[in-house]
């Protein structure tokens, strides 16, 4: 069993929108909701899921709107969940934000996707561009009725027939993310990559295509476990992606939709060498003055090169009258997060920079109970990856025999990248 009821609540759990999908639920049960929320909340405690006699409430919360859905006892919940899901994505697409204001602004439109993207408490289409193929913001001439386009009822429920393209091009981007944490006395706590291929596709026709990368359970397969290998986990693909063929031989094969989309996302939980390595030395004197010294070093190979990197430092509540001084790059004072920021706009690898910052500091006791933040650090090295993924091959195969150019980018940048100061 699925969803009997989807509604959308204002942060004081008011009713904006609902739609009753299975009429087995008395949709009043909705005034429930809220006080079971506060409840839990007093208690201390916050879950997605709520009871009240037979039926069950799920519920996400999105710029301060709630997407609850009500089943009766045994329904699929990771279904129920990852729908609610769907639908904010389906909504931010549509309308760019979805608040309040966007609901009350397009309620036609919303009662229309809320009847197409589920029927009776199962959903069917929930692919945004399939769905502005034939629910649009403009109005309909009464003469011509709109027809729902092929791909609703198609296998390939992503990507409409009769795409026609003048270029034919694929643009893929390997993005890789790396979330570190340093202690303050230099080990490495923490380190994870969390990686994912985006691609943009201007294909025509019904193409097929099959990408290949440094796989390393494929590579063992094949006899070829001594090449460089990565051994990805957690690996997540978009629907597009024919699972029976990865699972049988780790063939990434798939039809792919129409423009912009996320293929697949990883992760690797492997010990990663820190890419900026930050040093601070901070001499503070009492009620007087506050001294940094904050060295940075770039762990990675010359032949590469970090882009608007920034390094934040955190700084106390009351400092005041900064003076700065750097080898590279400018800063400036952000009294709003109370934080030194240091901007380098290119950082090539194997370089050390410094940079000293002075503030005076007012007589207030306090400054020790304060804790102290970590400094974090946001970059951008594009042509590299730190895991080693690569892209062997990317072949596309269409009935027509078009020639199409795929273009391959590489992209590490920070995740939760933070070091711990003394």
């Amino acid at each position: 069993m699925s969803a009997s009821a989807v509604y959308i609540l204002d942060v004081k759990g008011k009713v904006l929108m609902c739609r009753n999908y299975r009429g087995d639920i008395d949709m009043a049960v909705i005034d429930k909701f809220m006080p079971l929320v506060m409840e839990r909340e007093e208690e201390g405690q916050q879950s997605p899921i709520l009871s009240h006699g037979d039926v069950t409430f799920m519920y996400i919360k999105y710029n301060n709107l709630y997407l609850v859905s009500t089943t009766r006892k045994n329904a699929n919940m990771a279904l129920i969940f990852s729908f609610l899901h769907k639908l904010v994505q389906i909504f931010v697409e549509y309308f760019k934000e979805l608040e309040e204001e966007s609901i009350r602004d397009n309620f036609v439109i919303i009662y229309e996707l809320l009847d197409e993207v589920m029927d009776f408490g199962y959903p069917q289409t929930t692919d945004s561009k399939i769905l502005q193929e034939y629910i649009t913001q403009e109005g309909q001439k009464l003469e011509v009725a709109p027809r729902p386009p092929m791909a609703v009822t198609n296998a390939v429920s992503w990507r409409s027939e009769n795409i026609k393209y003048r270029k034919n091009e694929v643009f893929l981007d390997v993005i890789e993310s790396v979330n570190l944490l340093v202690s303050s006395s230099g080990n490495v706590l923490r380190s994870e990559i969390v990686g994912c291929i985006k691609m943009r596709v201007f294909l025509s026709g019904m193409p097929e295509l099959r990408l290949g990368l440094n796989d390393k359970v494929l590579f063992q397969s094949t006899g070829r476990g001594r090449s460089k290998s990565v051994e990805l986990e957690d690996v997540k693909f978009h629907q597009c992606v024919r699972l029976s063929r990865f699972e049988n031989d780790r063939t990434i094969s798939f039809i792919p939709p129409d423009g912009e989309f996320e293929l697949m996302s990883y992760r690797l939980s492997t010990h990663v060498k820190p890419l900026i390595w930050v040093e601070s030395v901070i001499e503070r004197h009492a009620h007087s003055r506050v001294e940094y010294m904050v060295k940075a070093k770039s762990q990675f190979k010359r032949r590469s090169t970090a882009n608007n990197v920034e390094i934040v430092v955190p700084v106390p509540m009351d400092a005041d009258s900064p003076k700065f001084k750097a080898t590279v790059g400018s800063c400036k004072y952000v009294p709003e997060i109370n934080s030194i920021v240091w901007s380098i706009k290119s950082f090539p690898g194997g370089k050390e920079y410094l940079m000293r910052a002075h503030f005076g500091l007012p007589s207030v006791d306090n400054e020790e109970s304060e804790g102290r933040p970590p400094i974090s650090v946001k970059f951008e090295i594009p042509y590299f990856t730190v895991s080693g993924i690569q892209v062997r091959y990317l072949k596309i195969i269409e009935k027509s025999g078009y020639q199409a150019l795929p273009w391959v980018r590489y992209i590490t940048q920070n995740g939760d990248y933070q070091m711990r100061t003394n």
